[in-house]
């Protein structure tokens, strides 16, 4: 039997498809979490702005430690990293938690909780030796991989509709 959740976070990294996230967000509210919480990378506001998430009806945008969301501890959750940059890929398959969307991650994966990764790469960064490495080492930790999708090595998001059906196992039941 599949666990289920209450709780559904969408980081997000400073891709050019991070503008996007309103739509994903979307889908997680409909697919029925009580809480769903935003947490961008520090580059992802170059992308696009927080308010843009936040108006979405029924998200939480977090960008500190010490939101009262995330307090005392972020609360269990699955976990849809989507977009995840190059460097964020990267980042996490290391271990590296040195922001708030990394250190949320990183915890999901150490409770086993639900984490999947929806890189937003182009063809010659996914064909990058460490990238594929990381795409490699996260299922070995339990991370489900969306793959992302190319419009002529141009990079794009897997779509929102497979992202969210790699969460739907995850949601609450109607």
């Amino acid at each position: 039997m599949q666990e289920r959740f209450d709780v559904a976070y969408l980081i997000l990294s400073g891709t050019a498809t991070a503008a996007r996230c309103p739509d994903i967000l979307h889908g997680l509210v409909r697919l029925g979490f009580q809480t769903v919480i935003a947490i961008p990378t520090p580059h992802a506001s170059r992308v696009i702005a927080p308010r843009d998430l936040a108006a979405v009806q029924g998200v939480r945008v977090v960008e500190s430690y010490f939101d009262a969301a995330i307090l005392p501890r972020p609360p269990h959750g699955v976990v849809l990293f989507a977009p995840c940059s190059f460097n964020s890929l990267n980042k996490f398959a290391q271990g590296i938690a040195d922001t708030l969307a990394l250190s949320v991650a990183a915890e999901a994966v150490g409770r086993g909780t639900p984490v999947i990764v929806g890189p937003s790469l182009n063809q010659p960064l996914r064909d990058h030796p460490i990238a594929r490495a990381s795409l490699a080492r996260l299922p070995e930790w339990g991370v489900t991989v969306v793959p992302p999708a190319t419009d002529g090595g141009v990079p794009r998001l897997a779509a929102t509709e497979r992202l969210l059906e790699a969460v739907r196992p995850y949601a609450p039941k109607h």
